[in-house]
């Protein structure tokens, strides 16, 4: 069985940051593709950022320049330092890896989600 565990959420005023982590136990070969999405009240779940197990990353348009994902594969963990936060940034935030358990067989896994609030 595969876990994801975020960490980091919270209220903030506009401008503030947040990091936000997500760490990945159980039977676990190896970690691919790690990122966080992040949905909204009445919007559907959206990407935020990704970041491959080659350590390249892509972003929303909405959040480059302002968020940086980054991973520790050791902890098999991924990260997400939120900087100059805005209002419609407030959403529940998940984390999302692709997990080999094996050198064939392989999921998608989703953390529980941790909710970020940025006020006016």
């Amino acid at each position: 069985q595969v876990q994801l565990v975020e960490s980091g959420g919270g209220l903030v005023q506009a401008g503030g940051s947040l990091r936000l982590s997500c760490a990945a136990s159980g039977n676990i070969f190896r970690v691919s593709t790690m990122g966080w999405y992040r949905q909204a009240p009445g919007k559907q779940r959206e990407l935020v950022a990704t970041v491959s197990g080659g350590g390249s990353s892509n972003y929303a348009d909405s959040v480059k320049g302002r968020f940086t994902i980054s991973r520790d594969d050791a902890k098999k963990a991924v990260y997400l330092q939120m900087s100059r936060l805005k209002p419609e940034d407030t959403a529940v935030y998940y984390c999302n890896a692709l997990i080999y358990q094996s050198a064939l067989r392989s999921g998608n896994y989703w953390g529980q989600g941790t909710q970020v609030t940025v006020s006016s």
